[in-house]
């Protein structure tokens, strides 16, 4: 399969190639085989006018001139003889070998009776060699395409025997011209047809990738064959109820968001009037832990609302810079040194999701360490700490928004549980993923992986 293109304007040029020459392979054939018996028809009406013409002349010229008269006659295409007994004994039954005849008596003058013809060999009608397997004079020698005998008014027998038509050459220049410009004309109109196609749906296929990674897009022209432009449209339909949906969805815990902020704010009031300080404390931490959450949710539908542009960062670069932000907090955080990896991403996005992801490597794995390795299909940023790991349960439950597996140890680091759910619809929004696994010698592993990239 590795000679059979793999675009579709190559796939089409090379399937319509193949019916042209199939198509002009038959045609050729049948033209050769019509010709070839116009050959041969021409041949036979030559070689039966030659022996009218010679019956006429035998009758008219006196017999001392008969044998000069044959001699001039024969040639390598049929052979005239006058002898008192026919060159062959029984004629033919087939249909050529009666129309010959026929066409000989009303030649020669004389009734069909008197014309016997041997029949032709079908070998021959395709210009074969073919040695005449009926009798013939010993004289004659070499192939016959077929012989005849007709009486003649004096009793004398009038003998010919005809030599095969002139060979038809089956293949021509002529031909070969004619297949190769139609080849070339096909090959031409398949490769601007198929291209025609494959521009629309090439750029679908980018679109499609654009809309999976969250990207801003406009709509796509309705280009192309009535196909394609119906795939377009429902794509472009597609696209708008997507981003609706979207836009009410986020619009909607927004309001919900901020709305929190009018009870939790009377709350806090009403708490700070409760007499019973342990009991005070309590409901205000539980307050904050409230307002906490309201303040991320809200920070993170303004995040996925602000629709970021894309453009090409240095992704070393990037990392470098957060986990510098990080070290004058406090954090102890390590990158190693890397070649320079260019990525095509929504920087702010993508920036915060490895701030969340080192920010909690570094809390809860007291110090991490952060690696870029190259692979074949784009980069996979490793991040490993010293932490005590995540089981094998809950290491997909742990991406789930609000979901804090240490209550206690959270509560105390604060945060509302959102920060590996951002993460991690942040990466899969670039058209990327992330996976955890636990560290042989103990610790987490957290592992990045972005598509496509350029190595400068």
């Amino acid at each position: 399969m590795r000679l059979v293109p793999s675009s579709l304007s190559g796939q089409l040029a090379l399937l319509l190639l193949l019916a042209v020459v199939v198509a002009q392979g038959v045609a050729i054939g049948l033209f050769t085989a019509e010709r070839s018996e116009a050959v041969h028809h021409a041949h036979r009406e030559n070689v039966i006018a030659r022996a009218g013409t010679v019956a006429r002349l035998l009758r008219e010229a006196p017999p001392e001139l008969h044998e000069a008269i044959l001699t001039a006659a024969s040639n390598d295409e049929a052979r005239f003889t006058l002898a008192p007994e026919p060159l062959i004994d029984a004629a033919g039954s087939g249909e050529r070998a009666v129309s010959i005849a026929r066409d000989l008596s009303v030649a020669l003058g004389v009734g069909e009776e008197r014309v016997k013809v041997t029949p032709l060999a079908f070998a021959l009608l395709f210009d074969l060699d073919h040695e005449d397997d009926h009798d013939h004079d010993e004289g004659h020698e070499g192939s016959h395409w077929f012989a005849a005998s007709a009486k003649l008014l004096d009793g004398q027998w009038l003998n010919v025997a005809v030599g095969p038509p002139p060979t038809v050459p089956a293949w021509g220049w002529t031909f070969l011209l004619s297949l190769l410009l139609s080849a070339l004309a096909v090959a031409a109109v398949a490769v601007l047809m198929g291209r025609r196609i494959q521009k629309p749906m090439r750029n679908l296929a980018a679109a499609a990738g654009r809309l999976g990674r969250g990207e801003e897009m406009d709509e796509l022209p309705e280009t192309g064959p009535l196909e394609i432009r119906s795939t377009v449209r429902a794509f472009n339909l597609m696209r708008d109820r997507l981003n609706r949906y979207m836009r009410d969805r986020a619009t909607m815990l927004a309001a919900i968001s901020h709305d929190l902020r009018t009870p939790i704010t009377s709350l806090r009031l009403q708490a700070e009037l409760v007499e019973d300080g342990e009991s005070r404390t309590r409901m205000l931490g539980t307050l904050e832990e409230m307002q906490q959450i309201a303040e991320d949710t809200l920070a993170f539908i303004r995040e996925d609302m602000r629709r970021e542009g894309t453009r090409t960062v240095d992704l070393h670069a990037l990392i470098d810079s957060v986990a510098a932000d990080l070290a004058d907090l406090g954090h102890e955080l390590s990158v190693l040194d890397t070649a320079r990896v260019l990525v095509t991403c929504r920087p702010v996005a993508l920036r915060r999701a490895f701030r969340n992801l080192l920010e909690n490597a570094s809390i809860h794995g007291v110090r991490a360490t952060v690696r870029i390795v190259q692979g074949e299909e784009g980069p996979s940023i490793v991040i490993e700490d010293e932490g005590p790991g995540i089981s094998t349960a809950d290491r997909e439950r742990v991406f789930e928004p609000f979901v804090r597996l240490d209550e206690s140890r959270s509560a105390e680091k604060g945060g509302a549980g959102l920060g590996l759910a951002i993460a991690r619809t942040i990466v899969r929004g670039h058209g990327g993923n992330i996976r955890l696994e636990n560290r042989v010698e103990g610790g987490l592993r957290v592992t990045v992986v972005l598509p496509g990239s350029g190595v400068p």
